[in-house]
C-alpha cells in the first residue's frame, strides 16, 4: 500500500520537472549559456525531487521498511524512465535522441536525476526523524 500511496509523490514531479526544462530553455540559457544550462538543470531538479520526498514521503508512509522504500524508488524510476520515452515519442523525438540524455558527457545530468528518484526514499528513510532504520 505504500509503494501505492507513493505515487502521489511522483506525480508531483512531474509539474516541477516541466517547469525546469521551461526555466533551463527560457532563463538559464540566456544567462549562463547553453553550456552550462543542462548540468545545472540537472542538478535543479534532482535537488527538486529529494526536497519533494524529503517533504511528502514521511507524511504518506509512516515508518516504510528499507524494503518498502527500494520498492517505492524502483516503481518510481521506471515510471519516470517510461513517462520520458513516451512523452519524448509522443513529442517527435527519436530513439536515438531519447538515449543521448543518458550520455553525461554531453552535459546532460539526466543520470544523476534518475539516481536521485531512486534513492531519495531510501535516503529519506534513513535521516533523523524519518521511518525506520533497515
Amino acid at each position: 500500500m505504500n509503494v501505492a500511496k507513493s505515487l502521489i509523490i511522483w506525480i508531483c514531479f512531474i509539474p516541477v520537472a516541466i517547469l525546469n526544462g521551461g526555466l533551463r530553455e527560457y532563463a538559464l540559457v540566456k544567462v549562463i549559456g547553453e553550456k552550462w544550462a543542462l548540468p545545472v538543470s540537472g542538478l535543479l531538479l534532482s535537488s527538486c525531487i529529494f526536497l519533494i520526498t524529503w517533504g511528502l514521503l514521511p507524511r504518506i508512509t509512516k515508518s516504510p521498511t528499507a524494503k518498502v522504500c527500494w520498492g517505492i524508488g524502483l516503481c518510481w524510476l521506471f515510471l519516470t524512465i517510461a513517462f520520458e520515452f513516451a512523452s519524448g515519442w509522443a513529442g517527435g523525438s527519436s530513439f536515438a535522441e531519447l538515449i543521448a540524455a543518458y550520455d553525461p558527457s554531453t552535459g546532460n545530468l539526466w543520470l544523476l536525476v534518475l539516481a536521485t528518484t531512486l534513492l531519495s526514499p531510501v535516503i529519506i528513510n534513513k535521516l533523523p526523524g524519518h521511518g525506520k532504520r533497515h
